[in-house]
């Protein structure tokens, strides 16, 4: 199994526009093969010393049965369809792929 953590920037005042595509996305996606885990979230305000908010920022959580699955995902026809509508509402996009620590 792998982990995905994927960070999207959003543009100023474009987040409600951008989780309406996302949340159109999410079924598609829980459905393919491989795939045991997808959930959006944003930051929450814990009050901790460490944390850094940021409230244009969307983290999509991810959890694929291995690399074949999230290359698969990555190539899909709404994961194309997905970048193009989101192309104008995104400032930048970080993503990590990890495995479990041996």
């Amino acid at each position: 199994m792998i982990h995905v953590i994927a960070s999207i920037c959003i543009k100023q005042g474009r987040l409600t526009d951008y989780l309406a595509v996302l949340k159109a996305l999410m079924p598609a996606v829980r459905k393919e093969k491989g795939c045991i885990e997808y959930v959006p979230a944003v930051d929450i305000d814990a009050k901790l010393p460490v944390q850094v908010l940021d409230k244009n920022v969307v983290t999509i959580l991810e959890k694929w049965e291995g690399l074949e699955e999230l290359n698969a995902h990555l190539e899909s026809p709404h994961m194309r369809d997905y970048r193009e509508k989101v192309k104008n509402l995104v400032e930048s996009v970080s993503v990590k792929v990890l495995r479990e620590a041996d």
